[in-house]
């Protein structure tokens, strides 16, 4: 039993596969494989990975070997017996019964009622008489947040252009 316990430490050391000078703890042992990979890349062509564990580099001629003997072979075996049983297939197949509450709303005809107005954050459309902020405004915002007054994304010239821009067709529909 102590052995097996052993195999859960985190603070083990594990040989390297690549360097055999390397000695790694086990919480570091993935993210050494992939740097030590980069480093010693003919070695790596030599080794393979076991399918059920990638911490498990053996020589490509010891696979075959190592898949027959490998401990980490029974949690897969297991997974898939699970999962063959049929307690899966019973959730999967389940039919939902939850159905989408009814919708009021018609985005076509609402966008076909609003005036052709700018959009400001925190303000209503309605009554909108000139480029002033506060010209029949209704401010809907809590008492602790206030609308900007102005975009942060448009220069202050700009703002009178859009304005008169704004203003002159008005007029004209």
């Amino acid at each position: 039993m102590e052995a097996e316990d052993d195999l859960d430490d985190p603070e083990r050391l594990i040989q390297c596969p690549y360097d055999k000078q390397h000695q790694i703890r086990a919480c570091r042992f993935p993210y050494h494989l992939v740097k030590c990979r980069k480093s010693h890349p003919e070695v790596a062509k030599l080794l393979a990975t076991c399918p059920f564990n990638a911490r498990h580099l053996v020589p490509q001629a010891d696979l075959g070997d190592h898949i027959s003997k490998c401990r980490d072979k029974g949690f897969i075996e297991h997974d898939i017996a699970y999962c063959s049983s049929g307690f899966q297939r019973d959730e999967v197949n389940a039919v939902s019964t939850w159905q989408a509450p009814p919708c009021d709303e018609d985005w076509e005809t609402e966008l076909l009622e609003q005036p052709n107005s700018p959009f400001v954050w925190g303000m209503t459309n309605s009554g909108i008489n000139s480029c002033s902020v506060t010209s029949g405004q209704k401010n809907y915002l809590p008492s602790s947040v206030r609308a900007p007054e102005s975009s942060p994304y448009t220069a202050s010239w700009k703002d009178s252009v859009l304005c008169d821009n704004y203003m002159d067709r008005r007029d004209t529909i």
